[in-house]
């Protein structure tokens, strides 16, 4: 594989548009080369296991399924585009990436079924399958605020994928002893967090284009919407910095321990638990700290489209009722099916690889396993 080709994500050009009206310029975005894989993580069963109370660790595993091949991407200088999905993730990795990532997310199924009894199904497709089957993955980069740029992909490629592991998760033969395990970076030490006003609530909410009309088109009447309902990404994100605590809870942090290194280490347990104590001290007095709290909100992503548009956002019950209100109409023409949850609290979790610049992530979810919920409520439908 020539180095251009693994570089094909980072050599797209970073739009400038607003994603309601990037959504609806096919032109500008980019098929996916044949030769990449699409890899996909999900965890069997994860509304059981967050019925049971077990939402924290279920984002813990999901999260870990990302920031594993993110550290093998970023130790082979190459960028690659992720979705985050509450109970799991996809990934879009060039072919010299693959057995490396499959290896560290097998390392992890195994670490994840023993500490935590959750069975994280992993697998990959080829994307020349998707073009194969006739169906489209095309993606594009935008710059969301001015120190975060996100994917975008339209088609229903990431969903055939996902359906394709989901319905026949096939033994891969590994040599598990090849690569480590590495989640470095993995950060899950902020307490749930609540809306900025004490009148509203946090909506997880997945939308899916059913066909009646071109989804990208329906997609950007819809978040034209939403931007009219609810204002601006960032008048409706759920994260603000005066609603961000670290907790101290140590059964949290005993859970990221075992997520992050598979067993149990005092000295970890201590130092994060005074970290959960006295961190926010730091974080909320010093100008160090209350700069990485601004860099935080500003790289908190609460809008995925992978195929569907996946939003967390917060806002009024008036606003979400008038914005199902609209969504029904669209459902009953039968241009989109759709699914939501709606919590009082919203889950994020963080990959931090440097303090000092901008090079952290974070991933946000609606609480009591927003995304998982919403789901299973878009599943429902579908079927």
């Amino acid at each position: 594989m020539s180095a251009s080709n693994n570089d094909f994500y980072s050599n797209l050009l970073v739009h400038k548009l607003p994603v309601s009206k990037l959504v609806a310029k096919k032109a500008l975005f980019n098929e996916v080369p044949q030769n990449w894989h699409i890899l996909v993580s999900d965890i069997r069963d994860s509304t059981s296991a967050i019925q049971k109370g077990h939402h924290h660790e279920v984002n813990l595993v999901a999260t870990g399924s990302v920031i594993a091949v993110l550290n093998q991407a970023f130790k082979s200088n190459v960028r690659v585009p992720f979705f985050f999905g509450g109970d799991g993730s996809v990934l879009i990795i060039p072919e010299d990436l693959l057995e490396k990532s499959l290896t560290v997310l097998s390392k992890h199924k195994t670490n994840s079924s023993d500490n935590f009894g959750l069975d994280l199904r992993v697998g990959n497709v080829p994307v020349s399958e998707v073009y194969n089957h006739n169906l489209e993955l095309k993606l594009a980069r935008t710059q969301i605020t001015s120190l975060l740029n996100i994917p975008l992909v339209l088609g229903k490629g990431l969903q055939f994928a996902e359906q394709q592991i989901k319905g026949n998760e096939s033994a891969q033969s590994l040599n598990l002893d090849s690569v480590e395990l590495d989640l470095s970076g993995m950060e899950c030490k902020w307490d749930r967090i609540e809306p900025p006003r004490n009148d509203q609530e946090v909506i997880s909410l997945i939308i899916d284009g059913c066909g009646n009309e071109e989804p990208s088109i329906v997609y950007s009447k819809v978040l034209k919407k939403i931007d009219k309902i609810y204002g601006s990404p960032l008048q409706r994100k759920p994260i603000t910095a005066a609603k961000l605590k670290l907790k101290a809870s140590l059964r949290q942090i005993r859970a990221e321990m075992k997520a992050k290194l598979g067993k149990s280490d005092p000295s970890y347990l201590i130092r994060n638990w005074l970290m959960g104590r006295f961190g926010e001290i730091y974080l909320k007095k010093t100008q160090a700290g209350r700069n990485y709290i601004q860099k935080l909100v500003e790289l908190t992503d609460n809008l995925t489209i992978d195929g569907r548009i996946n939003t967390v956002i917060t806002g009024t019950s008036s606003q979400r009722k008038s914005l199902l209100e609209y969504l029904d109409h669209l459902e009953s023409a039968s241009k989109i099916k759709y699914g939501y949850h709606v919590s009082r609290q919203s889950i994020l979790s963080c990959y931090v690889w440097d303090l000092q610049t901008n090079d952290h992530i974070h991933f946000v979810d609606g609480g009591n396993g927003g995304y998982t919920s919403a789901a299973r409520n878009l599943k429902a439908k579908l079927a």
